[in-house]
């Protein structure tokens, strides 16, 4: 008898305007399964098993909770990057950069 836990894996899924939703969940041959859809339709693949182990006690369709909306937005942001995408409206110029007039003498270093 092995006391390896099960290879768990979980989908979520993002419309932009609700929080993420469970929209997949699975362990061990369904775990693979839906890895194998993921990379087959280059979906990133974020992997934390502490994680997963949270998500996968939402019943499908459920939204994920309020507690972890920072972590996944984060692990979406960063999908998004790695795909070349910024949201409608995002600024990705430093705080102190945002209002500054491109014809305004810079140092060397690229400083005011």
């Amino acid at each position: 008898m092995s006391n390896k836990a099960p290879r768990q894996a979980i989908a979520l899924s993002y419309d932009g305007d609700q929080a993420p939703t469970l929209s997949a969940k699975g362990e061990d041959e369904l775990a693979e399964a839906i890895l194998a859809l993921a990379r087959e339709h280059e979906v990133p693949i974020y992997e934390n098993a502490e994680l997963v182990r949270l998500l996968a006690r939402l019943e499908l369709g459920e939204q994920i909770p309020e507690a972890l909306y920072l972590t996944i937005a984060e692990i979406i942001a960063f999908a998004w990057q790695l795909r070349g995408k910024v949201p409608a409206g995002f600024n990705d110029t430093a705080p102190g950069e945002r209002d500054v007039p491109p014809d305004l003498p810079r140092l060397p270093n690229g400083t005011l």
